[in-house]
């Protein structure tokens, strides 16, 4: 825990050969941030202690053996840091390729400009595993595919097990957001955690029971910071299903919320005058991105037009 009675020195550091001084306990990513450099993430959540788990944000210290995540190494005094070397461009190739070639990265925001910025091409390892949408995630893992990739990455359907939010686990990267989300960083539910290991790592409700039977309380913090579209409102998942989707067309209006007195933040996204989806901001100092199940999904009433 800081002790925000000690005052914090300023640290002197070099990146990509130009200076920069940011409070001490800062990372290199919020000095490359600092600087105006755009350094890819997609574990890293601005709410939510770094994971270290995707590796995009890998950047090269001078004198180090291995590269260091940009969003949880502590900045030092001295430190040369590149960021565009051509190894951090290979390693951050690598990752997305493989990232790519077993798992769809069609609704990652991020992921058509990472692919392009560092000439990414996930084809190269291959074409993807044939489906297998009959077989639980569970029990493929633990199966070889005769191209040498396993089933946990083959195209799965949809868990359409409620009627909130959607469970996509063929768009899953294993950033461990969603579980930080539901544990002990914010909601304390616990209902999701990582399941089993290597090949067979997964994210699963206690037991892999069915969500509605799992202790979720639907407060939807895992989708806030889900990258991937993995966790999804069933609103966007069914209009995206329709090919209605349109997010270039949509309006976010921020409101109060009226259920209670805490006054949480929401976003309003509203598309055909319809509100398709509720966020709330990041940097709101009561919400912090988090909401209740009432905050997050309970708009319905505004759009009962037959009354």
């Amino acid at each position: 825990m800081t002790d925000l009675l000690t005052p914090r020195r300023m640290v002197e550091l070099e990146i990509d050969g130009q200076p920069v001084r940011v409070l001490e306990g800062s990372t290199i990513l919020d000095a490359c941030r600092q600087l105006g450099i755009d350094t890819p993430t997609l574990c890293f959540g601005e709410t939510l202690e770094p994971a270290n788990v995707c590796r995009v944000c890998v950047v090269e210290l001078e004198g180090a053996r291995v590269l260091a995540p940009a969003c949880s190494r502590p900045v030092e005094a001295g430190m040369k840091v590149r960021t565009d070397s051509e190894r951090v461009r290979l390693s951050r190739r690598l990752v997305l390729e493989l990232l790519g070639s077993s798992v769809d990265l069609s609704t990652t925001p991020v992921a058509p400009g990472y692919l392009e910025r560092y000439d990414a091409d996930p084809e190269r390892f291959g074409p993807p595993a044939p489906p297998d949408p009959g077989r639980d995630r569970a029990v493929a893992g633990r199966h070889r595919q005769p191209d040498g990739l396993t089933a946990a990455t083959v195209a799965q359907p949809a868990k359409l097990d409620n009627e909130l939010y959607v469970r996509d686990y063929s768009k899953c990267i294993l950033c461990y957001k969603c579980v930080d989300a539901c544990g002990e960083q914010w909601q304390n539910t616990f209902a999701i955690h990582v399941a089993g290991r290597g090949f067979d790592a997964r994210i699963s409700t206690e037991y892999d029971t069915a969500l509605p039977e799992s202790a979720c309380v639907y407060c939807g913090n895992c989708i806030a910071v889900c990258p991937t579209g993995a966790l999804m409102f069933r609103s966007e998942f069914d209009l995206r299903e329709a090919g209605s989707w349109r997010e270039d067309e949509q309006t976010v209006t921020q409101t109060i919320c009226p259920y209670c007195g805490v006054g949480c933040t929401l976003e309003l996204h509203v598309q055909d005058n319809t509100i398709v989806k509720v966020t709330s901001p990041d940097d709101h100092d009561v919400t912090r991105g988090n909401l209740c199940v009432k905050g997050r999904f309970g708009f319905q009433h505004v759009q009962a037009r037959e009354r």
